[in-house]
């Protein structure tokens, strides 16, 4: 039962970030593809990756990962920055472009969370933080 809410939610978050994200996807100069908008999204989501950690989190080659970061930093949806101490690590971060682009505040996360408090103790809420800390942790 528990895992399958779990599920259930897991599956629910996904189907909302891609509807968020598609909805961005545009048809016109300078916009991103549903390709590029997942790229600059795992780069929004692992912080400062380098190219080596970007491109094995996807599970693609290096160059590929290259080639991807490229068209970001060309469309101004990314930043690269080269390492003072290692001039051959190179870190990648979005740009503002991207924070206009994407929308990355979840009011639906935040209406949820406010059906909850209408529902349950300041008790209740605070051990199923603590549970969804220990579920972070596992995962």
């Amino acid at each position: 039962m528990l895992y399958q809410q779990i599920k259930t939610l897991y599956e629910k978050l996904r189907l909302k970030h891609y509807h968020e994200l598609f909805s961005r996807v545009k048809e016109r100069d300078g916009s991103l593809s549903a390709t590029e908008a997942y790229a600059a999204d795992v780069i929004y989501l692992l912080k400062s990756p380098t190219v080596s950690t970007f491109a094995d989190t996807l599970g693609i080659s290096q160059p590929n990962a290259t080639y991807k970061i490229n068209n970001l930093v060309s469309k101004g949806y990314a930043i690269r920055t080269t390492s003072d101490s290692d001039r051959r690590e190179c870190r990648v971060t979005v740009g503002d472009r991207f924070y206009s682009y994407y929308n990355t505040d979840y009011p639906f996360i935040a209406n949820g969370v406010e059906k909850l408090k209408e529902s349950y103790t300041p008790e209740e809420l605070d051990l199923f933080d603590r549970m969804l800390n220990d579920l972070n942790e596992v995962l």
